[in-house]
């Protein structure tokens, strides 16, 4: 699947969905659609999985559950 992304500097982008979590967790774009609509990265929360772990990632903070 191909998610819409806004790269810094206003580049549209489209990425698979695994790509997702890499530029995410690099802080490489700054916002992604979802069907729920667009999700501003450090303001609304997400979920990534990074190691094995599901971590919510909520307004800089990180919390692991």
């Amino acid at each position: 699947m191909l998610i819409h992304i806004i790269r810094p500097g206003n580049n549209y982008d489209y990425v698979k969905d695994f790509i997702l979590d890499r530029l995410i967790e690099r802080k490489k774009i700054i916002v992604f659609r979802r069907s729920t609509g667009w999700v501003t990265l450090g303001v609304d929360p997400i979920r990534v999985t990074m190691r094995n772990n599901l971590k919510t990632v909520s307004a800089g903070k990180m919390t692991i559950h």
